[in-house]
């Protein structure tokens, strides 16, 4: 009988010396009887393979006992998924392991069906951009926009009752002195917008302590009672909604919707050509992207709003005060954030932009001819007092 050293291979390396295909032959000291081990492998029977002294040397092959299932949970995983492997120990270059980014550069070089396939999506891609590019009102800037008003008004419904729901117990009834003024503001300026086929309505909230207002798309004007403490006047509350109804004018809205869905695809892209991950690559693009074209918007916001104020034959300086007391409101509640981490310019830069446009507004309100519907309206006031219903 010919015993082999299987049984002391077991009792010192476990399971990994039975899945292993390296047998040795054993000596004449192990003389105990070893009970046959059903083969773990597709390797031939022990009966039938040959063994020699020559595997048993020190320059053999160590064996490693695997990882227990507690331990590969323990240990992080690889991020696998980022590198390109090539199974024959090399890249491009050599060395083993390449990065993704690296094997894209070399599939550029080597594979001409690969760059037939980037000219054709670059190329469809630049060309659907290129489609959709269009003039804002007013302004003049050039943006891309792929959304259509109907969609657009589509999300401002839904966004509309969602506000609904979420103040219903807060909405001021349609008789309270600061809805009609807020009513007698937004009836001034609809002729200025022209926007006069959309169906407005008007919902004041009562929030003293939010600074607040917006217009969602289809007309849904809603009013936080605290920016009344800043507005003060009609021609404040105009330099405020005026601005809200710009953002309806020139559909912001769906711009960002069309913007979001290119720094989608950006991101997705960017990760994994990078091999990070994809919240990452997200953040980086909103923060070089996103963030400096809210600001961009809310800028041409308060420069179509100033024009529509001053059409209304509104006071288009009272804008600069409204800004300069939000600024005071702000320092007074801590400040506020940076304006290179804000969606919105800040206060004191919003009210020197104003400023610069205030000659422009002048002339507008001139062309309107306001002098005498100005006249017209403190002659009615003054006689007739508030009789906002009428409006």
């Amino acid at each position: 009988m010919k015993p082999t050293m299987l049984n002391a291979g077991a009792r010192l390396f476990g399971p990994a010396f039975r899945t292993s295909p390296r047998i040795f032959e054993t000596t004449s000291r192990f003389r105990t009887p070893i009970p046959p081990i059903r083969p773990q492998t597709t390797f031939q029977p022990i009966s039938q393979r040959s063994f020699s002294k020559s595997s048993f040397s020190s320059q053999s092959r160590p064996f490693v006992r695997p990882r227990s299932p507690k331990q590969r949970l323990q240990q992080p995983a690889q991020r696998r998924w980022a590198y390109y492997y090539r199974f024959d120990g090399g890249g491009p270059q050599g060395g083993g392991r390449k990065t993704r980014f690296e094997y894209l550069i070399y599939k550029w070089k080597t594979s001409k069906p690969f760059r037939i396939g980037v000219y054709t999506v670059g190329g469809g891609g630049l060309a659907f951009y290129v489609s959709n590019l269009e003039e804002v009102p007013v302004s003049g800037r050039k943006r891309f926009n792929c959304i259509g008003e109907g969609t657009e008004e589509e999300g401002g419904r839904q966004m509309y009752d969602q506000v609904l729901r979420d103040f219903r117990n807060q909405l001021l009834p349609s008789w309270d002195s600061r809805s009609r003024q807020v009513q007698r503001v937004l009836n001034r300026l609809v002729p200025a917008s022209g926007l006069q086929n959309v169906k407005w309505e008007v919902h004041v909230i009562d929030n003293p302590g939010e600074r607040n207002a917006f217009v969602l798309p289809g007309g849904k004007v809603f009013v936080f009672s605290g920016i009344l403490q800043i507005t003060r006047t009609d021609s404040g509350l105009a330099a405020v909604l005026g601005h809200e109804i710009a953002h309806n004018v020139a559909h912001h809205a769906a711009e960002r919707m069309s913007r979001g869905f290119v720094l989608f695809g950006a991101s997705v892209v960017l990760a994994s050509i990078l091999g990070v991950d994809a919240n990452i690559s997200s953040t980086l693009l909103n923060f070089i992207f996103m963030l400096p074209h809210s600001r961009t918007q809310e800028t041409e916001a308060d420069y179509i709003g100033l024009l529509m104020m001053a059409k209304a034959c509104y006071d288009p300086s009272e804008a600069m005060g409204v800004w300069e007391r939000m600024g005071e409101a702000e320092q007074r509640t801590g400040g506020a954030p940076p304006q290179f981490l804000s969606t919105h310019p800040s206060s004191h830069n919003r009210r020197d932009k104003i400023r610069e446009w205030l000659p422009e507004a002048e002339m507008e309100k001139e062309r309107s001819n306001c002098g005498p519907t100005n006249e017209f309206s403190m002659g009615w006031n003054k006689t007739f007092g508030d009789q906002s219903w009428f409006w």
